[in-house]
């Protein structure tokens, strides 16, 4: 059975992301970009998750699998323009279609987006292992509003030698845009570390980071590869090569970013070692709490008792040792009370004396102890 809502007191507060998809009359995509655009507020992750990703225990979760309040569901169907609005702003065309927003022939357009006039929102290979890319209807709307030199006319001296030299910027574009995407769905600084790696090669990683500890970390915290990834095949290494930095000065910027996001990283905690387990804030030295004792003559003073602090928080208190209780002439939890002279020993003495390495006296092997 699928949870699709979250109760607080009786009251709904967060829903599903597939329920608010559905609410917001959007696709599982159309939803996924409209909250890594911001335009859809998630709601933050639990402290257990948040424990849990502390001790290493993998990935944060995406912000499009959180769920999503109620109150922001209702501000955005509030909008005069929903649905038709919210889901113009998160459509995605190709480069055929888009041509057709500008009025521009699609070569046109394929030259404005090499040059870098304008960034895909994800890319997806065709059958004949073509990379396909895909960009925002309403952001290429807007550059045509802004800028109409570019849609008639012989293109600029700029543009035009930028192409001859073979310049291609679409994937660069796309990985800042997909960083910058991943890096506002997150204030954790080792998940921020770890968005910055995944687009560095693994060499360039281990370069940045010296410690095979905080590689394995970074590793664990990788994002997911983009929907409709390959898995397998020339396809997977065609798309492999588009998510990593291949330019020089792109990966020299990487790898600063990564430098100063690990010293963020490292100021907020240190990463995860093998057979660590995190442990619990030392509590502040405090002075005994002094418990006066009820008066039960008249006229009598109460004696001040003090308590540990660890009494008085209801903290766990420990036992007495068992030497103590046996100096109190107390029988031992592990030892059986003693017996009268001449008393026939019971079944369960009988039993202890035929255990193997059993002498008849105590101190056997098979002797129940208390260990403090």
């Amino acid at each position: 059975m699928t949870v699709d809502a979250m109760t607080v007191g009786g009251t709904t507060r967060t829903v599903t992301p597939a329920r608010a998809a559905a609410e917001l009359e959007l696709k599982r995509e159309e939803f996924r970009l409209a909250v890594r655009m911001g335009l859809i507020r998630t709601a933050p992750l639990p402290d257990r998750d948040e424990a849990v990703r502390d001790r290493g225990g993998g990935r944060e979760r995406a912000p499009e699998r959180r769920p999503v309040e109620r109150a922001e569901l209702d501000r955005l169907k509030a909008a005069p323009d929903f649905p038709d609005g919210l889901r113009e702003r998160v459509r995605a065309v190709g480069a055929g279609e888009a041509a057709g927003l500008l009025s521009i022939t699609p070569d046109r357009f394929a030259r404005l987006a090499r040059t870098g006039h304008l960034s895909p929102v994800r890319f997806y290979l065709n059958r004949y292992r073509s990379v396909i890319w895909l960009y925002v209807a309403a952001e290429v709307a807007a550059f045509g509003e802004e800028h109409p030199a570019l849609l008639g006319g012989r293109l600029p001296a700029e543009v035009r030698e930028r192409e001859a030299a073979g310049e291609d910027l679409r994937a660069r574009n796309w990985r800042s845009r997909h960083l910058a995407l991943l890096l506002r769905g997150t204030d954790d600084p080792w998940v921020r570390a770890a968005a910055v790696a995944s687009l560095l090669d693994p060499v360039q990683v281990a370069e940045v980071v010296d410690d095979p500890y905080e590689r394995s970390h970074l590793d664990r915290l990788r994002p997911p590869p983009p929907p409709g990834f390959p898995v397998s095949g020339a396809a997977y290494e065609v798309a492999e090569r588009l998510v990593r930095a291949d330019d020089p000065d792109e990966i020299l910027w990487h790898r600063v970013s990564l430098a100063l996001a690990l010293d963020e990283a490292r100021a907020a905690r240190q990463a995860p070692h093998p057979g660590e387990r995190p442990r619990p804030a030392a509590p502040a030295a405090t002075e005994p709490e002094v418990v006066p004792q009820p008066v039960s003559d008249a006229g009598a003073v109460p004696v001040p008792v003090a308590v540990r602090p660890s009494d008085a928080a209801g903290g766990p208190v420990r036992r007495p040792a068992v030497r103590a209780r046996a100096r109190r002439g107390a029988p031992s939890p592990g030892r059986a009370p003693a017996r009268a002279p001449g008393a026939r020993p019971g079944l369960l003495d009988r039993l202890r004396r035929a255990l193997p390495g059993r002498t008849g006296g105590g101190g056997g092997w098979g002797e129940r102890r208390d260990w403090i």
